[in-house]
């Protein structure tokens, strides 16, 4: 298998200092977080748990993504970082946006660009958005194959495909080699947890390549007539309810030797020892 990192996890970090590191740390590839610019300036709103997505220098700029992306492929090929994913935050009907993203990744030789799921909120009906998401799927399926570039989702709580099941209902009927899912083991500790290898057999060749990240629950309040209240939060890899060895275990025995992706926002460790910590651990445990 090999590691990488998913740069939403490097928030301090900016493009050239990311690269720097990850080829330090020893990994092998670089996930790019691509969304619109954070302030030059941290946001009222931030806090050190929420600086991930409120302030995050190691970002694609998606409004000039073609010269950031020829910047990072430069860079990256300076390190010898291979360049995995483009990870957006785009939703299945931002045809135009996507196509954008997908022929900017062609161009720099990366092979893979996310795309996010609608949400379920459960407001409006979900065979509704089911179906709304399918027919848009087959407009993205023709822009993945006439670019090259696989199109994936990941499974994600709070949106229509939360667990291994659901997303390979949405996905079932197109090419793989253009649509794709990407496992998470940390969301599906929010919501949508299967057994690891029943889903990697039911994804099959629609697993694109897997998130490593943990979360735990905890009580946050009892209600008056006793009832506990509890809610996930992110936690370290090695303490989480997250089996990782396991994951990686039935990765190895269903014959998957891609990335494993480290998305971490737990807050213990400051970001370069818990990635350094984090590599460590994912290296002993594939021996």
């Amino acid at each position: 298998m090999k590691f990488g990192i998913f740069s939403v996890s490097m928030p301090e970090f900016n493009m050239e200092e990311t690269v720097k590191l990850i080829s330090q740390l020893g990994y092998d590839g670089v996930e790019w977080r691509v969304a619109t610019p954070s302030p030059e300036e941290k946001p009222e709103y931030y806090t050190y748990e929420n600086r991930y997505w409120t302030y995050n220098k190691s970002t694609l700029n998606i409004e000039n993504i073609e010269e950031e992306a020829k910047r990072a492929k430069k860079l990256c090929d300076l390190h010898e970082i291979e360049i995995y994913s483009l990870t957006t935050y785009l939703k299945p009907h931002e045809t135009e946006q996507i196509e954008k993203i997908l022929k900017v990744a062609s161009s720099i030789g990366c092979k893979n660009v996310r795309v996010f799921p609608p949400q379920y909120d459960e407001t409006e009906n979900y065979r509704t958005i089911f179906d709304r998401t399918v027919t848009e799927l087959k407009c993205l399926e023709e822009l993945a194959l006439k670019y090259g570039v696989r199109i994936n989702l990941e499974i994600h709580m709070g949106n229509i495909i939360p667990s291994a099941s659901a997303a390979y209902r949405l996905v079932s009927g197109f090419d793989p080699e253009c649509i794709g899912i990407i496992f998470d083991p940390g969301n599906m500790v929010h919501e949508g947890f299967e057994n690891y290898k029943l889903g990697f057999e039911l994804l099959g060749e629609y697993l694109s390549y897997v998130h490593v990240k943990n979360a735990v629950w905890k009580k946050t309040e009892t209600l008056e007539n006793g009832q506990e209240i509890w809610k996930p939060e992110w936690s370290p890899l090695m303490k989480g309810y997250a089996n990782i060895p396991k994951l990686i275990s039935n990765l190895k025995e269903t014959g998957y030797d891609g990335y494993l992706s480290v998305e971490d926002f737990s807050n213990e460790e400051d970001t370069e020892t818990k990635l350094k910590n984090n590599l460590r651990f994912l290296m002993s445990v594939c021996k």
